[in-house]
């Protein structure tokens, strides 16, 4: 489970493959539902690249200090 400003890696992206590799912020203050099709709003990633939804198995999260 994320919270609202977790720091999350993106390991995998169906909705914008661009973003694999790369570490944004958790967007969703209540975890994602049937419009989402349960999958978490990623943004913050780059000026490039728009928010993403991504499903729980595709994000690893960042925990400080690493």
């Amino acid at each position: 489970m994320f919270n609202a400003g977790d720091k999350v890696l993106i390991v995998a992206c169906e909705d914008d493959p661009r973003a694999v590799g790369r570490t944004g912020r958790i967007l969703d203050e209540v975890p994602p539902g049937p419009l989402t099709e349960g999958r978490w709003t990623v943004d913050r990633i780059s000026w490039l690249i728009a928010p993403v939804l991504c499903h729980a198995h595709e994000l690893r999260k960042v925990t400080p200090g690493r």
